[in-house]
């Protein structure tokens, strides 16, 4: 049966690139969100098996709807997304219990296999 993920991100256009990524391998995009306090309604509404969150994105950042998404279900699997040179958010990200990490531009074979890696 195909995984149901939850992509979050601020630009519609990176998640546009993502479902195409997921939707091309066999995966089911079971919602989207474009910020931190939208993701973790949707986490609730739909209990997707991972998450594909962005970090840096408005009203909520990433590794804040982390620990939410976190503390409402404690095994929770996200991946986070960002850009270049944001070492310090990786780890404090991967700290605050994110599965791995992927960064932008996102290259569809390395997403895959991050996707692979925690959900199978």
């Amino acid at each position: 049966m195909a995984k149901n993920i939850l992509v979050c991100d601020d630009a519609a256009f990176m998640r546009m690139m993502i479902k195409d990524i997921l939707t091309k391998n066999g995966y089911n995009v079971a919602g989207e969100a474009e910020n931190g306090l939208k993701a973790v309604e949707k986490y609730k509404e739909v209990t997707p098996d991972l998450v594909l969150m962005d970090i840096t994105m408005p009203e909520m950042d990433g590794i804040q709807a982390l620990k939410e998404i976190k503390k409402v279900d404690a095994g929770a699997k996200v991946i986070m997304c960002s850009a270049m040179g944001q070492q310090a958010m990786v780890i404090e990200s991967i700290q605050a219990g994110a599965k791995d990490f992927i960064v932008k531009p996102f290259q569809a074979d390395r997403v895959i296999e991050a996707v692979k890696k925690v959900v199978g």
